[in-house]
């Protein structure tokens, strides 16, 4: 009989406890119906560990990244998903601490670190083989709260009182300590059984994001970081990702690229070094396509249950990146005329048709055929116009036109086998780290001043990510700005365009609608968010991130 163990803290205690970090002198067997002590019932808490940040990944996180990215913007319909601003205020830059997607972020990785703290208090050793992972989970979960909040309170045990927040760089070295400490100690196979949990190559991929941004965590001050400061570690990313690559575990061409995102993705997936798994019945969380599909294309992939936002729009700008002859990354936005999709393809014989008016295509036609019923093909434009007045919601209108400005993405492909009492969620695994990620890391760190290996260059790094995808080699030497647009075509939807923005020193460059707050040109401070308020309410003696107050 498989045993289930669930933590008895009521919602409320367990919210106050998630964002105040004051509830950490409880007992933890009170905590339990029965306390884990086998070996077996201790690897079932730890699987809670795993799911922690599961929610945020699939939707808060994603959505911060992406939309204070040049990626993508998400629009208003009319007076649809303007929803108190929380969308509008990542794209333009003015977010403030009440931002209502930044709770979820904050909340899921102190969960994680409670939670893994929890069962390393269980095993009561540290050292121990089986500790290992839960610390690198740890680790994982602080590097997530200070690449996007700065300084955070350090919680490696039992606490008496609150901690007071620790500075940014002091957890980066925190993060380092704990890896390095734990990476020998950890499985060195990356199979089916350990697939989604903390390996040793998923230790070395976090530390080799770790030094390649070791620069931005360790200034002093965010809003003085330029990308001409030295980086003293970056011979270190070069050896964290020779190691991966030295596993021979990994590889580009298990798959196309494509496929390495649809809903049966998984552990066959060998470009995948760690990944956050998705069910649509038994690990939900994963809603993608609900927001990048047609908000008129609900039967378009598959007769859906339910409907969809049909919000999110690729940015023009981004979008031209996307055009290196026969690079099979240019698939994953669509865009013009659409058509019925059926076994990951366009039917071109079945045009989709939508029953609506001239009205119901453009609200500002007054002909007399306004309301004359026809089948408009539906067609996405590349352009995105707001309305007349639809600056201050970021509203293109909820007419045919407006519902269909921007290209969509369909790299995180709908899962289409989903039913009404799944609520949208889908199965498709989320890469955090990737083999391809690897290789551009190491080629950025060469690129910046890193010692090169095993007569490998930027060139001959690129040269494999582009040979897998079929897009042209390159021929001369990469610039940075080369390797940036590598990036965003490889990893576009996946939660790194802001990190990588930041890295590069442009964060603060303009795209989309940002000129309706022209300041967010220049308040570099935006480089982390601030603590939310809810946090901020409880632990009273906490300072805001400078900017914020």
């Amino acid at each position: 009989m498989k045993m289930k163990l669930h933590i008895l803290v009521s919602a409320a205690a367990l919210a106050t406890t998630i964002a105040s970090c004051t509830d950490l002198d409880v007992d933890i067997k009170s905590q339990y119906t029965e306390f884990p002590s086998t070996e077996r019932a201790a690897e079932a808490i730890s699987a809670d560990v795993y799911a922690a940040y599961r929610g945020a990944l699939g939707y808060n996180h994603w959505m911060v990244q992406t939309l204070s990215s040049d990626e993508a913007v998400s629009l208003a319909l009319g007076t649809d998903y303007y929803d108190g601003g929380r969308f509008r205020e990542l794209h333009v830059h003015n977010w403030t601490p009440d931002n209502a997607i930044l709770p979820g972020m904050w909340d899921s990785a102190m969960t994680g670190i409670n939670l893994a703290n929890n069962v390393l208090a269980i095993f009561g050793d540290d050292e121990s083989e089986k500790a290992a992972p839960m610390r690198a989970m740890r680790a994982y979960f602080y590097f997530l709260l200070m690449d996007n909040f700065g300084d955070v309170p350090l919680i490696k045990e039992k606490m008496e009182t609150v901690p007071d927040r620790s500075p940014r760089a002091e957890i980066c070295r925190f993060i380092e300590s704990e890896l390095l400490a734990v990476r020998d100690r950890l499985s060195a196979e990356a199979s089916v059984a350990n697939y989604g949990k903390a390996t040793k190559f998923m230790a070395e991929a976090l530390l080799a994001k770790l030094y390649l941004n070791w620069a931005v965590y360790t200034s002093p001050d965010v809003a003085q970081y330029a990308p001409t400061m030295t980086n003293e570690k970056l011979n270190e990313v070069v050896a964290m990702c020779d190691a991966i690559i030295a596993s021979g575990q990994f590889n580009l061409m298990s798959h196309k690229f494509l496929e390495k995102f649809r809903p049966n993705n998984g552990p066959q997936i060998k470009d995948f070094i760690f990944a956050m798994p998705y069910h649509r019945e038994k690990q939900q969380g994963m809603t993608y396509a609900r927001f990048w599909i047609h908000r008129s294309g609900q039967s378009q992939f598959a007769p859906l249950p339910q409907s969809v936002g049909g919000t999110f729009r690729v940015l023009p700008a981004f979008l031209d990146k996307f055009h290196l002859e026969g690079d099979e990354r240019n698939n994953a936005y669509i865009g013009g005329k659409q058509y019925y999709w059926s076994d990951y393809a366009p039917d071109l014989s079945r045009p989709f048709l939508i029953k609506t008016s001239k009205k119901g295509v453009d609200q500002d036609y007054t002909g007399a055929d306004a309301d004359d019923i026809f089948d408009w093909h539906m067609e996405t434009s590349r352009e995105i116009v707001l309305r007349p007045d639809g600056g201050p919601t970021l509203n293109a209108g909820n007419d045919q036109k407006g519902r269909s400005m921007g290209y969509r993405s369909i790299k995180f492909y709908m899962d289409v086998e989903v039913t009404a009492a799944n609520a949208r969620n889908q199965s498709n695994d989320v890469p955090i780290f990737r083999y391809a990620d690897v290789l551009l890391m190491k080629a950025e760190a060469i690129l910046r001043g890193a010692t090169p290996t095993n007569g490998d260059s930027p060139q001959s790094l690129i040269n494999q990510i582009r040979a897998y995808v079929n897009a042209p080699a390159l021929s001369t030497a990469p610039t940075l700005e080369d390797l940036l647009d590598e990036r965003a075509r490889e990893f576009t939807d996946e939660s790194w365009r802001r990190n990588d923005l930041i890295r590069f020193g442009k964060f603060e460059d303009d795209w989309g609608f940002r000129s309706l707050y022209p300041a967010g040109r220049t308040e570099k401070y935006r480089r982390i968010f601030p603590i939310p308020t809810l946090v901020m309410n409880v632990n009273t003696k906490w300072n805001q991130n400078d900017g914020y107050n």
